[in-house]
């Protein structure tokens, strides 16, 4: 953990983390949802930038375009990263962050907040690590912290009546964050020592370092048994911007899966990852100025697989209903966390028309945002 402080508002402060007696913050009645053909522009000091908005790891084309799911929150001439999905880098250029101009769009990033570690949430972490000497990482006066969830420990139960199949890596098949921060400069070690011996380019361990999310011991000992244990949030960065929380979500059968919420001087914005209806997010996100939380459409994962399903597509069909939150019920997931203003993002499908996405206003009085990638909502 950082050693630095933020000089957080009174404003903030009253918000709280998580206070289980928070006022909501609701608008005095329902708003329509937005969703704008330009990206949404902003000068606030403090601001969430949707880098990209595309739930899942399937390529394809959307309209509006859609990039693998990422966000920064950028505070000042400063930005963290949440997720990293296909394209962030040349997402972080579109955006204008850090010193864009010079090709070192990183040399703003401070660090970065995995929420778990499926692909389409972590495959572009790769390319920020490896190519990041020459788009500005290192530039910082301390290497970015890189936190996500830890080494799970234990394989997920098989479903569908398909044979085991054969174990990646069996010596260690669930590696987390900090491992594979390890293992991907291994993996680039070559094209490291090349630059850094060559060209007097940094090394990995001068621009960033990885992390594991710290949980109480009683929450992960039997991931198969309650991936979505009810918690307090865990406050495990800060810095003299940011305080940063986490939360265990509903994504079985993945686990650890995290929501984080942000406190700054100017606001509070919360991350819900991919996750179900969440009690702990809710609690965590009482007092927030803004959620932004992924969605799913029901119907084109129905459509996907249609009755009747064998027993893999049951399977696949439940996890897609069951570990992500449908966009008839998004809203009142905020409605009870009573946040003022729901942004939505990681849509599953990308190319699910935007109109329907406008179901998320259901149940909730507050601002609707149908987010797109490039939009920026300020606190």
């Amino acid at each position: 953990m950082s050693s630095h402080k933020p000089s957080l508002s009174r404003r903030t402060m009253l918000g709280g983390f998580a206070a289980a007696g928070a006022v909501p913050l609701l608008t005095p009645a329902a708003a329509a949802a937005v969703s704008t053909a330009a990206p949404l522009r902003t000068d606030a000091r403090t601001k969430i930038v949707l880098l990209g908005t595309s739930g899942g790891p399937g390529w394809g084309t959307t309209e509006p375009p859609r990039q693998g799911i990422a966000s920064a929150l950028v505070v000042g001439d400063r930005y963290y990263l949440v997720d990293a999905g296909e394209g962030v880098g040349f997402r972080l250029m579109d955006a204008k962050l850090g010193n864009w101009q010079t090709r070192a769009a990183l040399s703003g990033l401070r660090a970065v907040f995995l929420t778990h570690l499926h692909s389409d949430h972590i495959n572009d972490l790769s390319n920020i690590l490896s190519l990041g000497a020459y788009n500005g990482l290192g530039q910082a006066d301390i290497p970015v912290q890189i936190w996500g969830p830890g080494n799970r420990g234990v394989l997920p139960p098989k479903t569908g009546s398909h044979p085991m199949p054969p174990i990646v890596a069996p010596e260690n098949p669930t590696p987390g964050t900090e491992e594979i921060v390890g293992l991907l400069v291994r993996a680039f070690a070559t094209d490291f020592n090349d630059r850094a011996i060559d060209g007097g380019m940094p090394v990995p361990q001068h621009m960033f370092a990885g992390h594991d999310v710290p949980l109480p011991e009683r929450l992960v000992d039997d991931p198969n048994g309650d991936p979505h244990p009810r918690m307090k949030p865990v406050v495990f960065y800060e810095d003299d911007r940011v305080r940063v929380s986490a939360t265990l979500v509903q994504h079985a059968p993945v686990f650890p899966s995290f929501a984080f919420r942000f406190d700054t001087e100017d606001g509070s914005v919360v991350f819900s990852g991919d996750t179900g209806p969440s009690e702990n997010l809710i609690r965590m996100a009482r007092g927030a100025d803004v959620l932004v939380h992924e969605v799913i459409a029901t119907e084109w994962a129905a459509q996907r697989y249609p009755e009747p399903r064998s027993p893999e597509d049951e399977a696949a069909f439940q996890h897609l209903i069951k570990s992500h939150t449908p966009v008839e019920e998004v809203g009142a997931v905020a409605e009870a966390a009573g946040v003022p203003t729901l942004v939505l993002n990681h849509f599953v499908p990308g190319s699910w028309p935007v109109e329907k996405w406008q179901a998320a206003q259901t149940g909730y009085s507050g601002k609707v945002v149908i987010g797109s990638d490039l939009d920026e909502i300020g606190l």
